[in-house]
Formats: structure tokens, sequence, C-alpha cells
């Protein structure tokens, strides 16, 4: 599982693109775009068992916690995502299709003077400290 999350944000990384000089009047249909301190979720219908229990169960913590730290819900309405930075920078990520349970309850934490954050699963809420302490 660490590899998949290992591969994941590396897919994820070499996607991002920061983009200051991005005109606001260029078509942004094609994105879902967030502007908001939130933690953006995909709808996902799992289908039941042990390790879809499991994996609710930390995506449930992770969120509980977030909502705590003032992060508002946002379902992704797209896979194509425009994160927009306080000082205009915009920050694109293109979600691949799920391949698997995790996947499909990637959590991403964006504070708009900061860049997205890709949420392991696996690693609680420390994570969130480390991003929300960070500059």
């Amino acid at each position: 599982m660490g590899k998949v999350f290992s591969l994941l944000a590396l897919a994820t990384s070499l996607l991002l693109a920061c983009n200051p000089e991005r005109e606001k009047t260029g078509d942004r249909s094609s994105y879902d775009v967030i502007t908001e301190k939130s933690y953006v979720y995909r709808e996902s219908k799992p289908a039941p068992g042990p390790l879809t229990d499991s994996v609710l169960a930390l995506k449930k913590q992770i969120t509980d916690y977030l909502d705590q730290q003032g992060f508002k819900p946002h379902m992704a309405a797209k896979d194509s995502l425009l994160f927009e930075r306080a000082n205009k920078q915009e920050v694109m990520i293109e979600l691949p299709a799920p391949q698997d349970i995790w996947q499909s309850n990637t959590i991403i934490v964006f504070d708009p003077v900061k860049n997205p954050l890709f949420i392991n699963l696996h690693k609680g809420t420390a994570q969130i400290d480390h991003y929300l302490q960070s500059k």
C-alpha cells in the first residue's frame, strides 16, 4: 500500500503546475476551481468489506480532524482541479481514474496561502499539523 501512495504522490507531483501568469479570462470551465480553505474528496460508492470499512474509518478520522481545523468539505465535481492561491498562483491537478479503494478515497487539503497537500490516510493527522505549521 505504501508503494501505491508513493507512486500516486509521484504521479500527481508531476502533474502539478503553478502558473502565476495565467489570465483569469482564460477558459476555466473544464476545471473544478477551488479558492477557499477546504479539503477535496471524490464521491465513491465502494463495495462493502473489511478493507472498505478500514479505509472509510481512516477517511472519517481525517475529515473530522480537517473539519475541526476549519477546512470546508468540497466534493470534486471534475477530475481536473484548479487551486487558486491567495497570491493568484494557480495549481492544476489532473486526478487519474481511481484504480483501487485507496485512490477512490483520495483527500487533497488546500489552504489558499499554500500549495495543495495530498493526504496519506495511513499517516494520520500529523501530516495535517505539519502542513498547517509550514509557511
